[in-house]
Parts: structure tokens; sequence; C-alpha cells
């Protein structure tokens, strides 16, 4: 394959330089090039990009990838997939495995494998707390020595606020992130849904949205307390946003992310019982997620995030109270975003792709997110007026745990271009 590439007649949407133009795009040995000479242009492999956005590669910060130990879910390779099928360049993968990702040998192991197996860029996250336990603190600067982005105990929620406290405080000394599950255990004890109208009619065990609001709060106090930057996962609730707009406007060093889900989906959904609407937090109530809409469009939602989070049909495949909470959702992300924020809530292109490329990377502090001449040449091609249909052949994940199984979508992934090599085209992974 040629190390010099164009793409050409293609519409270039890159948010970070304010550009949306017809243009060419050039890349030269895995970078983005300003320009090329008459010779390099004369054997340049040509891209026809006509009728398409080019935009930079995505960036996701929240996937659960399950290496190590639980690999019949999902692997690095296979999750490296999935997101390349997404437009994902980069993706950030949680320590919520087996075991969990607390020290530096395991975070050395999922580098290595990474370096084997994946075909798009992932960096690891290391736990907050030892086997994410919430009770004693895992050596962050060996973690961060060891290579991760931010530290989470995703999946969990450190209820103890003096060890959340120390956390942070611990984070800010090695300049990383926390990214936090928030959710107040003693409020949630085997619920499975929103609490609410729904709930009530399911029979089933409500989850109050002030299980989320309470940590949201306290992260918030606390992140004002220590300077840390804090990250809200998932953020679901209206009561966050009220939350997180009160703390951005005292200038506190908080982010929050929204999931494509939580933007489309609400708890009705799960009136037939279907456990592929079964997720943590658990879908919300229609005035929440108008709520979250409006977070992102004021800002006070900085990042789109899919929480792509795998199972198999067997662990799906029971009654709604004992089936795991998760679905998987790179493959589907833009769409999803695409038809809920452009198509219905007249949100320009531009920003929606901006809160896949360079907010994310800027949030993590990692390499990507713009087309600016020197920087990586990770690179998605996409038509967003395209419709496609969710079936088993368009997902590159092992698990199928999608809410959109056999569902049409407006919103295409043409081509995936990572270091300068495409690893998806038109349907196709290349590796």
């Amino acid at each position: 394959m040629s190390t010099i590439r164009v793409i050409k007649n293609g519409r270039v949407v890159d948010p970070k330089n304010s550009r949306d133009e017809m243009a060419d795009v050039y890349l030269k040995n895995g970078k983005i090039a300003k320009s090329l000479s008459i010779g390099e242009l004369a054997k340049a492999e040509i891209i026809d990009a006509k009728g398409q956005v080019v935009c930079p590669g995505f960036i996701d910060v929240h996937v659960h990838l399950r290496e190590p130990g639980q690999t019949h879910k999902e692997t690095i390779e296979s999750g490296s997939w999935a997101a390349a099928a997404g437009g994902f360049t980069s993706i950030v993968c949680m320590p919520n495995t087996s075991p969990a990702a607390d020290t530096a040998g395991t975070i050395q192991y999922i580098m290595d494998t990474v370096q084997r197996a994946a075909i798009v860029h992932v960096y690891p996250t290391g736990c907050i707390t030892k086997g994410r336990t919430g009770e004693n603190l895992t050596s962050m600067g060996s973690l961060k020595r060891a290579g991760v982005v931010a530290i989470t105990d995703d999946g969990d929620c450190v209820q103890n606020n003096e060890i959340m406290r120390r956390a942070m405080e611990y984070a800010n000394m090695f300049d990383l992130p926390i990214m936090d599950h928030c959710q107040d255990t003693s409020l949630t004890e085997d619920a499975v849904m929103n609490e609410g109208e729904w709930s009530i009619r399911l029979g089933l065990k409500g989850w109050p949205a002030a299980a989320e609001d309470i940590i949201v709060a306290r992260n918030v106090l606390l992140s004002e307390m220590t300077g840390a930057h804090v990250h809200m996962q998932h953020v679901s609730s209206a009561g966050s946003v009220d939350i997180l707009r009160w703390a951005k406007q005292r200038k506190v060093n908080v982010t929050a992310e929204a999931t494509p889900h939580h933007l489309a989906l609400t708890d009705s959904c799960i009136k037939d019982y279907n456990t592929n609407f079964k997720m943590n937090p658990p879908l919300r109530t229609e005035q929440d997620r108008k709520t979250l809409i409006e977070g992102l469009k004021d800002g006070t939602i900085d990042i789109l995030a899919t929480d792509h989070a795998p199972h198999t049909n067997y662990e799906k495949d029971r009654e709604f109270d004992y089936a795991p909470f998760g679905i998987i959702g790179l493959e589907t992300c833009f769409a999803v975003s695409h038809e809920i924020l452009c198509q219905e809530a007249g949100i320009a292109l531009n920003d929606v792709i901006s809160w896949i490329t360079y907010k994310p990377a800027e949030l993590v502090n990692i390499p990507g997110g713009t087309l600016s001449p020197g920087e990586v040449a990770d690179i998605t091609i996409l038509e967003p007026e395209s419709t496609w249909q969710v079936t088993e052949e368009t997902i590159f994940s092992k698990s199928l745990n999608s809410p959109w199984l056999g569902k049409k979508l407006t919103g295409q992934i043409k081509q995936t271009i990572v270091s300068g090599k495409t690893v998806f085209k038109d349907g196709k992974i290349l590796n």
C-alpha cells in the first residue's frame, strides 16, 4: 500500500480547526500533510470521497473490551474491529476486567495485547481502588508510568467520600483525570430500571435518579475542594445536568459524557422486558432525555461516549431481574447520534463530530481528533444521509446485545483510516 494518499472530492469537517469545506486531504507516512510535491501527487493513491464527509477519526473514552478474563464477551481484537466499523480510530478501555486493571503488570499485559491484536489505537485506564472494592487506593504513580490515561472504578462507584477525596488528591498530583460511575449503591440495591411510572407498571425494582445526582454533587464538591479533574460517566438524569451546569458556572474542574442510548431511548422501551434495554445507569424519562440534549447544546455535557458493554446472548437471554446491565454501542454510535441530534434536534453535524473527536482527545490528553498537518492520519469517511440496517453481519463485536439489532439507521461509516492505513471499508474489516 502506498504511504502517500490523497482523499479527494469530500466535504472536510474538522471542528478543532473550524473547517467545513470541499477540500483534499493529504496523507504521507501515516501523518496528515499540508501539501504534496508534484512527484508525490503523481504516485499517490487516490481515495474518492465524493458525496461523503471526511473528518478526524472518532474517539471514545468509555469502552469495555473485557480482556483479560472475560474474552467470551469481547477481546481487544474484536473490540477494535467494532470500533473501526463505527468510525472510531482511538478508544479508551475500562479496567473492570478479571483481574481488575489495578497494577502496572495488568496494564502492561493489556498494552502488549493491543500492540499485537488491535487495529485501532487503544488506551488503558487503571482502577481507583485495588480490586475496584472502594477500600484501598491503587498506586497511581505506577499506573501512570505504565501508560494509563485516566483512573476509574467504572462498573462500581467509590462510596466512601474520604477515600474519593484522597483519590482526587493523588490523581491531581499525577495529572490524571478521574472518571466516575456515579451511583449511590444504598439507593439501588436490587434495582433494575428507572424508578417511576414504568417500574410500577412492570413490577420491577426502581432505581431513583437521586442515586446518580447525589454522587455527581459529591464529586463536584470534592473536585472544587481538591482541584482534581473529575469526569462524570454516562450522565442520565436531568438533576445531574442541573448540578453540572451549576458547577461549570463556578468554574469547577468537572466534565461529563452522555451516551447515544440515553439520548435516544427512555424507560418506556422496557415495556416488553427486552433485556437489551437494561443498562447502568438505567434509561430514564422523556424529560431526562430532552434535558441531556439541552446539556450537550449548552456545553454542560462535554462529549459523547458509547459505554460499549458486550454480553453474550445466553447472559442476556434471562429474566429481566437477572440479566447483566449494558449494551454494545460502537458500531451504531454515529448513526444513532446523527438521527437524534442532527435530524431530530437540529444540531449541526460539526458539533456532533466535535463531541467524538477533539473534545474527548483533549479530555484524556491523547493524540488525534484533528486534521492538522503533522497530526496522525486518523480519519473517518462517512455518509450522513445513507441508510443501513443493523444486522449480525454489520456488528463486529463478539456480542450482539444491541437494542438496534434489526433496525434501520441513517448515517453510515464508509471508511476508517488509522495512521494512514485503511482498516475498515464498505462494511469489511481490512486487517
